[in-house]
Order: C-alpha cells, then structure tokens, then sequence
C-alpha cells in the first residue's frame, strides 16, 4: 500500500483498539513495513492533529484519543446489512477481511445504535444460497491480488498434466459454477484464466507484479458481470 493509504490504516487500527493502543512493533508486523517507518507515519498523523498519544514501559505504544474524534455515523440497519451481506456469501474473496471491517464498525459505534444493529440482525432470518466453491488456496490468491504480487502456483490442465507457473495476477471472477484466477502467465506469454480448483499449491514471491488492465488483457465482462464498485 502506498503512504497515504497505511496512515489511513494506522489511524483506523487505533481507532479499532481503543484504549489499548497498538505497540509500534505491531503495527509494522501488521503493515508489513519497519518500526522506524511507523515512528514516521506517527510523526506525520500528530502533525495533521489526529488526537495520538503513546504510553511508555513494556507493553507500551499509541493510542488514539477517540473520545475527541466524532463518532462513526453508522446507523444500526446500515450496520446490520453488512452483516447480512457477509453471511449470505461467506466464501467471497476478502470475506476475512470483511469481518475484520464489521467488527471495527461496531467497535466504534455508540453504544445504543450497536445494540440497534444488533436487534435488527436477529431478525433477519436467512438460509445462504449454494455458494461457488472457494480451493485451500484462496487466502494466497486474494493476498496476491491485494498486493499485486506475483504469484508461483502449480496448476492441473484438462488433461491432468501439472505445471507450474509465475503468474501475474489481473483479478478473479467466478462464473459457470468455478472461480478463476485471471492473470498474466509467463509460461504461456499471455493472458491465462486459471480454474482455482485446478490450482494445487500456490506460494507468494518478493516480486511486485506489473499493474495490467483487466479489460485490455480479458476484454469486457458481458452485462450480467462487472466488476465490483465502491459508490
């Protein structure tokens, strides 16, 4: 992730804590970056006056004063409709993830309106659609999409014969009751869609992948598929 995004995720982490805070060591561990680059970012949050503080001895690290910040303007249903939604498609990429984001939702919502939430879940009653499978692999290949890292995997073609490859994620995309890895593949010199299935062990490199444009490389999904949006 780039700088502004991990002060972004260093403010929520502490946000998430409360007055437990988060030891430096943690956050670089979590970040994936060094503990001087933490005391960095610090540095550069207290300067734009985000309420932080540190607590010194063993054990010690930041803290976010959220008592002077303003609540998360999160309504009860709004809140209860992501649960929903991570319920009924548990096997979705970055479903951990998703339950990570709620949990940190409700963790800064007052009081009475998670409670609210709350209510209003235990009234919705559901029984999850058959979900399109998920392989053993596929917290390697939402990690390798999220970082866009390359990606060494072995995989099983049609006729049984296995090969492994160095791919460059794209995307993924589940359609016709199977989900795919769509990436680069340098074996092939092309665009590749991978049956995750089919995908038998599959390892992270140290090798950042080149951004590619999944609609230059796949062309555009048809009308019933496109990708997911935020707003």
């Amino acid at each position: 992730m780039n700088r502004t995004e991990r002060l972004y995720a260093i403010a929520e982490e502490l946000r998430a804590s409360g007055p437990a805070g988060r030891t430096g060591a943690w956050l670089a561990q979590r970040l994936e970056v060094s503990t001087r680059t933490i005391k960095r970012d610090i540095t550069a949050l207290l300067q734009t006056g985000l309420p932080l503080w540190a607590q010194a001895g063993p054990g010690g690290g930041y803290v976010l004063d959220a008592a002077t910040l303003p609540p998360l303007n999160i309504t009860g249903a709004e809140a209860a409709a992501i649960a929903v939604a991570l319920a009924a498609l548990p096997a979705l990429p970055f479903a951990v993830d998703g339950r990570s984001a709620l949990s940190k939702v409700l963790a800064a919502m007052p009081a009475p309106e998670r409670e609210r939430a709350e209510a209003i879940a235990g009234r919705l009653w559901l029984r999850a659609p058959e979900q399109t499978p998920r392989p053993a692999v596929a917290r390697v290949l939402d990690e390798a999409v999220r970082r866009c890292q390359v990606l060494v995997l072995h995989y099983t073609g049609r006729a049984g014969d296995v090969t492994e490859r160095a791919v460059e994620p794209v995307a993924l995309a589940a359609t016709n009751g199977h989900w795919y890895l769509l990436a680069w593949c340098r074996l092939r010199q092309g665009p590749r869609w991978f049956r995750t299935d089919r995908i038998t062990s599959a390892h992270l490199s140290a090798e950042r992948a080149p951004e590619h444009d999944a609609a230059t490389l796949f062309g555009t999904p048809p009308d019933d598929a496109r990708p997911v949006t935020l707003r």
